[in-house]
C-alpha cells in the first residue's frame, strides 16, 4: 500500500452529489487509505472467535467459510430474538433523512453509503428480505435484496467507516441509535473471521495480559517509573505509587494508552501528581491495567469478558470502590452496560471521597467514578492549591469525547477543571459540542496507519470546528479526557490545524497543581519552559 500523501487542500474538495446509479447497483469500491488490514487468525483463536482464517480484503476471495450465509443469516435471526432493540430498529426507520448529513464520515467523504440511514439500510435491506413478508414477497420493491458476496463486501466497509459515536441518534426523531446496528453488522461479520487486525490484536492482548497493548506487569512498573523520574526533575518531589496492594481504599485504572503514548504519558504524570499531593490510598493493577474495552467493537459478549477483570481484580484486592481515568468508550461501558454485565458490585461500597466527603450516588451501582468528577469536587471543596498562570502558554479549547457526553452525560465537570487550572478558555461552535459533539474520527479500532484518509476525512468536521477557534482566539492547545482522543487527534491536528497540540484534562491540572514542597516549577509536564521561565534552564 502507497503512502497517504494526499493534502488537506485536496482532500477538503469533497463532492456530495448523489451517484449516477441507485445505491443497491452501486457497487462498493475498496479504495487504498479508507480500510484496515485484517485481523491475525491467532489473535481470533486466543479469544475463541469462530472462523479464522488468513485472508485480505484487497483481495477478490476472502477465503469464506462454507456456509457462511446461512451463519450470518442465524446470526441475525439469533441476535433480533436477543435484542429488541436491534428489531426495533430494523423495523421503524421511516428513511426521514435526519440522519443524513450529521455523520462526520459522510461530511468528511461524499459517500451517500456513510449518511447513517443508508448505512443502515445495508443491513436493513438483508434483514427485509429473509425476515419479513414483504420483503420475501415485493423483494426490491419493499427494499429487500439477497445476502451475496457483495453485499457481504459493503457490510465490511461501510460498518468500518462509523465509529459508533451515536452524532445522527441525537438527531433521530425516532430515537434509533444507529451505533447499535453497527455493532450488530460488525458481530455478524465476526461470526464468519471478518474482523480488523487493530480490533483483534488489542482485543486478544487484552484477554491474555489485561491490556490492549500485551504489556508485561514490570513493562507498566518501568513505563510509570519514567514519568515519576520526570516529575521529580519538574517539582524536586519523588513519588512513590504502590501496584497490586490489597487493602487499599481505591483501585486506579486508566487506559493503557495513558502508560505507553504520548500525549497521554503527560495526562497519567498528572493523575500521580494529584494523587500524591492528595496523599490518596489507592494502588495501581498490574493485571486489570486497561480500561478501554475493544470488545465492545467486536460483540457484546467478549465486551463483557473483557470488562469482568475490573470487578474481579477489585474483589481480589479489597479495595472500597474504583476510579477511573480518562477514557471515551471506557466510560460508555461502565455507565451503559457495566452493571448489566457484571454487577451489582456489592462487594464494594458506594464511593465516597475521602478529602471532601462527597458521596458520588451517580455511581451508586457501578462504584466506578470518573477522574473529571473527582477532581472537580476537590476544586469546588478548595482542597488543591491551583496557579493557572502555570498554562498561560495555552489557548484551550475542549472537545468532548462522544462516550461522555453522549454516552455518559459528562458534560460540565472537565470544563470547570479546565477553567480553573486555565486562564484562557474558549468553546468550539455550540453544534459541534456537548451533546452534538463531533467524533474523533478514528474510534472503535479505526486508529491504525494504513486508514489514513479515512481517518482524516472523519476527523475534518471536528478540526474544521477547532480551526474557527484556532484563526479567532489563537487556540493552540485541544484538550480531552479520552485516550483515543488524544492519539487520533494529534494526528488530524497536524494534518488539519497544523499548531494546535493534544492533551488531557489532568495533565493540564499537574502543570497548575502547586505540591507542599515542591522546588520552584520552570517547566511544565512536557519539560517546556513555563511562561516567564523561558531563561531558568
Amino acid at each position: 500500500m502507497a503512502k497517504f500523501s494526499a493534502k488537506p487542500d485536496e482532500l477538503a474538495k469533497i463532492r456530495y452529489a448523489p451517484p449516477e446509479t441507485e445505491w443497491m447497483e452501486t457497487p462498493v469500491e475498496f479504495r487504498e487509505h479508507m480500510f484496515c488490514h485484517a485481523a491475525k487468525p491467532k489473535d481470533l483463536e486466543t479469544v475463541e472467535f469462530p472462523n479464522a482464517h488468513e485472508w485480505s480484503s484487497k483481495d477478490e476471495d476472502w477465503k469464506l467459510p462454507a456456509n457462511w450465509e446461512q451463519t450470518i443469516l442465524q446470526g441475525m435471526k439469533d441476535l433480533l430474538g436477543k435484542y429488541r432493540s436491534f428489531q426495533l430498529f430494523m423495523d421503524i426507520c421511516v428513511r426521514c433523512g435526519a440522519c443524513a448529513d450529521k455523520c462526520h464520515f459522510f461530511i468528511g467523504s461524499g459517500d451517500p453509503k456513510n449518511m447513517p440511514v443508508l448505512r443502515a439500510e445495508l443491513l436493513r435491506s438483508v434483514y427485509r428480505g429473509n425476515f419479513t413478508l414483504a420483503g420475501k414477497i415485493l423483494r426490491k420493491l419493499a427494499g429487500a435484496r439477497e445476502l451475496t458476496v457483495s453485499v457481504l463486501k459493503e457490510w465490511w466497509y461501510y460498518f468500518y467507516q462509523c465509529t459508533e459515536c451515536r452524532r445522527c441518534s441525537v438527531f433521530c426523531p425516532y430515537g434509533i441509535d444507529t451505533a447499535e446496528i453497527t455493532m450488530m453488522g460488525r458481530e455478524l461479520t465476526n461470526m464468519i473471521g471478518l474482523q480488523l487486525g487493530w480490533i483483534g490484536g488489542p482485543v486478544a492482548n487484552c484477554y491474555m495480559k489485561g491490556n490492549h497493548l500485551g504489556l508485561e506487569p514490570h513493562t507498566i512498573k518501568s513505563s510509570i517509573e519514567f514519568f515519576l523520574d520526570d516529575i521529580e526533575s519538574i517539582t524536586g518531589i519523588k513519588i512513590e505509587p504502590t501496584f497490586n496492594r490489597k487493602g487499599a481504599e481505591i483501585l486506579f485504572v486508566t487506559p493503557s494508552g495513558d502508560l505507553f503514548a504520548n500525549p497521554g504519558t503527560y495526562t497519567a504524570m498528572g493523575y500521580l501528581m494529584l494523587f500524591h499531593e492528595l496523599g490518596l490510598d489507592y494502588t495501581w493493577s498490574t493485571y486489570a491495567s486497561e480500561g478501554g474495552n475493544f470488545g465492545f467493537f467486536t460483540s457484546n459478549e467478549m465486551a463483557k469478558r473483557l470488562n469482568s477483570k475490573i470487578y474481579a481484580e477489585a474483589k481480589r484486592l479489597g479495595v472500597k470502590w474504583v476510579l477511573g481515568g480518562e477514557c471515551g468508550h471506557m466510560w460508555r461501558v461502565i455507565n451503559q452496560y457495566m452493571d448489566t454485565w457484571n454487577g451489582p458490585a456489592d462487594f464494594m461500597e458506594v464511593p465516597k471521597s475521602p478529602i471532601t466527603g462527597t458521596v458520588f450516588d451517580n455511581a451508586k451501582s457501578t462504584k466506578m467514578v470518573h477522574i473529571a468528577e473527582f477532581t472537580a469536587d476537590l476544586i469546588k471543596h478548595n482542597k488543591l492549591k491551583l496557579d493557572p498562570r502555570r498554562n498561560d502558554h495555552l489557548k484551550v479549547t475542549f472537545h468532548d469525547s462522544c462516550n461522555t457526553s453522549r454516552g455518559m452525560g459528562l458534560l460540565e465537570e472537565p470544563r470547570y477543571v479546565i477553567k480553573s487550572v486555565c486562564s484562557h478558555f474558549y468553546e468550539m461552535p455550540e453544534n459541534t459540542i456537548r451533546e452534538k459533539t463531533f467524533c474523533c474520527g478514528s474510534g472503535t479500532g479505526l486508529n491504525a496507519s494504513e486508514n489514513m484518509e479515512l481517518r482524516m476525512r472523519g476527523g475534518f468536521p471536528r478540526a474544521n470546528a477547532v480551526k474557527y477557534v484556532h484563526e479567532r482566539h489563537g487556540v493552540n492547545m485541544l484538550a480531552n479526557v479520552c485516550a483515543i482522543d488524544r492519539a487520533t487527534l494529534s494526528a488530524s491536528m497536524d494534518y488539519w490545524v497544523p499548531g494546535v497540540g493534544v492533551a488531557g484534562v489532568h495533565e493540564l491540572v499537574g502543570n497548575a497543581l502547586i505540591m507542599k514542597g515542591e522546588k520552584e516549577r520552570t517547566q511544565d509536564l512536557r519539560l517546556e519552559p513555563l511562561p516567564g521561565k523561558e531563561g531558568s534552564e
